[in-house]
């Protein structure tokens, strides 16, 4: 078999894949999220955290919340490496320099789970299931958590309560993540993917010569690492280890759990709004945007050379793993995007740079497109004259300017970010190229991180007291900025009253609909960066 056609069987298994478990799992979702019972495990946790599970919050607490529990998983993966030396399991690691270790814990809690590190090198086995793999589960709850509240808010009426955000993330965990994690760890067991508490070994080659093979507890963080949409590697080489992508069933097998769940959201969306209809629109506009960005990265991907791609399995996988990964948050990476053709290596940074919305990282992907959603309703309500209205809830000047500051954050911190970092020393430095496709590496750092993806060009010394503290920042406030104006928005939509439709409102449900908001994802977001993009990868590869 060709590889073109390998490749499209690939694509094929996969979306027949996701479609057979996107009704089921979006059922399953809503009702985790609208039931009133508490399992007698989460109610044990209720009362270990001592909060009233049947009480719901108001934005500003839900938002306390969030951040709190964020700060408190910062700080305690950041003692834990600062103390890893005298840890058990700690396979002789020393304590963990404190800059990377900042940047390490903002990473792992923000979901993004960039690795200016490698990890076999670097974490023992102790931090890497107590500390990343934690995290792995928890930084994923509260993005679809934030989801769930956004939802509500367009759900509810005349009300200023958008549930509990301790259920929410524990039911996240409980209900969803672990169960699934459990057995889709097996799964990679039998893959091939190594799960143990080993130090490593080390091997004689037939020559006589030593070769040190790590090992450690890689399956049970494998599995949530892509349920997730988290991305941190075990290994320096991520999924491109051995260890990590065995086979190329294991690696179709980790690109279908990493969209899983963000294209099932929509289908919870619609069943909670009470509309099904408004679920496939966002839905099909995630597709037709994700569509189109696996027909240019295949297209650029074609004719590259097999240099830093996954050749064990063919070309078409890598760019369909590239993809995948950086149109949600997962950042894991089965080949080195750094190798990656120009414009192939373009779509990855472009894929990051609308926002991740196509479908985006568990939670964040949705709670992304419905603010474009709103953007998008106004836009159509400009164009007519008259009040923008998205779901019965009206859109006026306090949601309209919580929307666009909700769209501006990630672009300022990318932009300026980069711009600092091509103006110091210190952030020149870690460039090991120049020209356009050292501006590429730069640019490709800060949209990871700003938009809490986590994968790399590869081709950038990051792990510098610089860039380890500036990507540290942009994470943090790519993370927790949005997250601000995606509760507050909620808390405003809650407090309103549902406008019956009339014949002048534009319909939601509609082709229409679907193609203005790929347009304003298109438009609005992807033009921001076009000035950058055409000074390093457009420029590199015409």
């Amino acid at each position: 078999m060709s590889a073109a056609a390998a490749g499209w069987l690939q694509v094929g298994v996969l979306v027949l894949a996701l479609a057979l478990v996107h009704k089921p799992l979006g059922d399953h979702l809503a009702r985790v999220f609208t039931t009133p019972e508490h399992w007698r495990v989460e109610r044990l946790v209720y009362r270990a955290v001592g909060v009233d599970a049947d009480g719901e919050q108001r934005w500003p607490v839900y938002l306390r919340s969030v951040l709190a529990f964020s700060a408190a998983g910062v700080l305690l993966l950041y003692v834990l490496q600062r103390v890893q030396q005298w840890l058990p399991l700690s396979n002789g690691m020393s304590n963990v320099e404190p800059t990377s270790s900042w940047n390490t814990a903002v990473s792992f809690v923000t979901n993004t789970n960039w690795q200016g590190y490698s990890g076999e090198s670097t974490m023992g086995n102790l931090v890497q299931m107590a500390g990343l793999a934690v995290q792995n589960f928890l930084s994923a709850a509260v993005g679809i958590a934030v989801a769930i509240a956004l939802v509500r808010g367009f759900a509810r009426t005349r009300t200023d309560r958008l549930g509990n955000f301790w259920v929410d993330l524990t039911r996240t965990c409980t209900r969803v993540l672990v169960p699934v994690a459990v057995v889709g760890a097996l799964v990679l067991v039998l893959g091939g993917v190594e799960q143990n508490l080993s130090a490593g070994t080390t091997a004689h080659t037939l020559a006589g010569a030593g070769q040190f093979l790590p090992g450690g507890p890689v399956a049970s963080q494998e599995i949530i690492k892509e349920l997730g949409t988290n991305g941190g590697g075990f290994f320096n080489a991520n999924s491109a280890h051995p260890f990590e992508g065995p086979t190329a069933w294991v690696s179709l097998l980790q690109v279908f759990l990493l969209l899983a769940i963000p294209f099932a959201l929509p289908r919870t969306f619609g069943r909670m709004v009470g509309d099904k209809r408004q679920g496939y629109a966002i839905l099909a506009a995630m597709t037709a945007l994700a569509g189109i960005s696996l027909a240019l990265m295949s297209w650029f991907q074609a004719s590259a050379l097999p240099e830093g791609q996954e050749v064990r399995f063919g070309g078409p996988l890598s760019a369909l793993f590239a993809d995948a990964t950086t149109l949600t948050s997962t950042g894991a990476v089965d080949a080195m995007h750094d190798s990656f053709s120009p414009l192939g290596g373009g779509v990855a940074i472009v894929n990051m740079m609308l926002g991740e919305v196509a479908p985006g990282g568990v939670g964040s992907g949705l709670y992304g497109m419905l603010v474009l959603a709103v953007i998008t309703v106004f836009v159509a309500g400009l164009m007519v004259g008259r009040t923008p209205e998205y779901l019965g809830k009206k859109l006026g000047r306090r949601e309209m300017t919580l929307s666009s500051l909700y769209i501006l954050t990630t672009p300022a911190l990318v932009l300026v970010g980069t711009g600092i970092a091509m103006a110091l020393p210190a952030g020149r430095a870690g460039m090991l190229n120049s020209g356009p496709h050292g501006l590429s590496e730069v640019l490709y750092a800060f949209t990871s991180a700003a938009n809490n993806n986590g994968s790399a060009f590869a081709g950038l010394s990051a792990n510098t007291a610089f860039y380890n503290v500036a990507l540290g920042l942009a994470m943090a406030f790519g993370r927790f900025l949005p997250i601000v104006f995606v509760l507050a928005l909620a808390g405003r939509l809650a407090e309103q009253g549902r406008r019956a439709a009339t014949e002048g409102t534009f319909p939601t449900h509609r082709a229409l609909f679907v193609g203005l908001l790929s347009a304003v994802v298109l438009v609005v977001v992807g033009l921001t960066y076009f000035p950058a993009l055409s000074l390093g990868p457009l420029a590199e590869g015409l």
